[in-house]
């Protein structure tokens, strides 16, 4: 899904998961085909059920 779709999920902009990305504050995997970046439905849930953020 892109980040838009996963943003829905997780309750995020688009713009708040690529800093999460790029700083790996959250462990929300996410994939790369070419430039575009993609997400997993089943991660997302599973993100947003769990509900837990590991603090380093």
């Amino acid at each position: 899904m892109s980040p838009e779709e996963a943003g829905k999920i997780v309750r995020a902009k688009p713009g708040t998961l690529a800093v999460w990305r790029s700083t790996k504050r959250y462990p929300l995997p996410y994939y790369k085909s070419g430039r575009a970046v993609l997400y997993r439905r089943s991660e997302c849930l599973a993100f947003v059920q769990d509900g837990r953020v590991s603090c380093d």
